[in-house]
């Protein structure tokens, strides 16, 4: 089910005018469900493929001119699970990280996930937290035992 959902954002965005740099067209006659690695460019804000979490190997690539700007796209989804920033500055990614509505922002690298601190995501993403006690109990019916 999760390789349709990013076929069809993808199958939308080059429909939509965007540029498929890398990938784009998986081998359906392969075994498996493998989408390649997708590079999109000339890709609106609002289109699908940045708009909705993918959970996919393809990345859109979003033209902005100022630090500002980049951050006001990123902020203006709905969704926020997680965000990275790459820079060679570390201070100056800082700012930026805290800057940006997720719930989790790495900076010069992206997914890693310490299982030892709970993680969650901002806005429309997630069900709350994991690995702590908070999702815990975010996910946890209390139940009453008579006897």
């Amino acid at each position: 089910a999760q390789y349709d959902i990013v076929a069809r954002l993808v199958d939308a965005a080059r429909g939509s005018g965007a540029r498929i740099l890398l990938g784009g067209n998986p081998d359906d006659g392969r075994p498996g469900y493998f989408y390649p690695t997708t590079l999109v460019a000339d890709i609106d804000n609002d289109n699908p493929l940045v708009a909705e979490e993918q959970f996919g190997p393809a990345m859109p690539i979003i033209r902005y001119s100022t630090v500002d700007e980049a951050i006001a796209k990123a902020n203006a989804l709905d969704v926020g699970l997680g965000a990275s920033v790459w820079s060679s500055d570390p201070a100056a990614a800082r700012d930026v990280a805290a800057r940006l509505e997720a719930g989790t922002v790495w900076i010069n690298k992206h997914g890693a996930v310490d299982p030892r601190i709970p993680f969650g995501g901002a806005k429309q993403s997630g069900y709350g937290l994991e690995f702590g006690a908070e999702g815990l109990k975010a996910l946890g019916v209390p139940q009453i035992i008579n006897g």
